[in-house]
């Protein structure tokens, strides 16, 4: 049994002000000596730290950052995503379309990283259901909760120093785009009422909100409960 920490290097890639992050960091902390950590938001460039990093894994989770090819060859290990949805929904928006789509499953996905991203090969999934009552607020809740299990589960193999799983499962879609997310939270009064109540449930979220667009204007949707 190991009692001291492992010697392998670790650049770590999360999310600014995130309770599941702050956890999955605390973890590498307790079991790695030799770490990096730079979180961030949407937008922000990567941190000069990040960019001449150098060492033996990348662990990208809730990461802001699309992480650069020549970033990703100096991971002499290698570099792994935790994405927050199954192999189903690679991308950006992944719970949005989960839930217009009707799906009735969910999950969260550990995979290699390449250049283009959710495409490398996936080490493991986990898969839960959705319930009809499910918003994004209560499938995000559930999707972090196994994100982060799973983080223990492969990042604990690497402590230990023991080879890493492959999953026969593949990748089901191309990655959906910030064009596709951003035409999602659309909602225009030609849409029959079905649609629009697929694109509220899939897109209201505060602050996030869809917008009505009536004639030339658009308006934030607000609902009262």
């Amino acid at each position: 049994m190991r009692n001291t920490k492992s010697d392998l290097s670790i650049l770590f890639l999360g999310k600014n002000n995130d309770a599941h992050c702050e956890k999955a960091l605390k973890f590498i902390a307790n079991n790695f000596k030799n770490i990096s950590c730079y979180l961030g938001e949407w937008g922000e460039s990567l941190p000069e730290g990040a960019v001449y990093w150098e060492g033996d894994y990348i662990l990208s989770y809730l990461s802001r950052w699309i992480v650069p090819e020549y970033l990703l060859k100096r991971a002499r290990k290698s570099a792994i995503n935790f994405h927050p949805a199954p192999p189903d929904y690679p991308g950006i928006g992944c719970n949005n379309f989960a839930l217009y789509e009707e799906a009735n499953e969910y999950g969260v996905t550990c995979h290699y990283m390449l250049p283009k991203v959710d495409t490398g090969e996936i080490i493991a999934a986990k898969r839960f259901p959705i319930f009809l009552t499910d918003d994004i607020s209560s499938l995000l809740t559930r999707t972090y909760d196994f994100q982060l299990t799973l983080f223990y589960e492969i990042v604990g193999k690497i402590i230990n120093r023991e080879k890493l799983p492959l999953s026969n499962e593949k990748w089901l879609r191309k990655p959906f785009t910030r064009g596709e997310f951003n035409e999602l939270f659309n909602i225009s009064l030609d849409m029959d009422s079905a649609e629009i109540k697929k694109r509220i449930r899939a897109t209201y979220y505060a602050p996030y909100k869809p917008l009505v667009k009536i004639g030339g204007y658009e308006f934030e949707l607000k609902i009262k409960k």
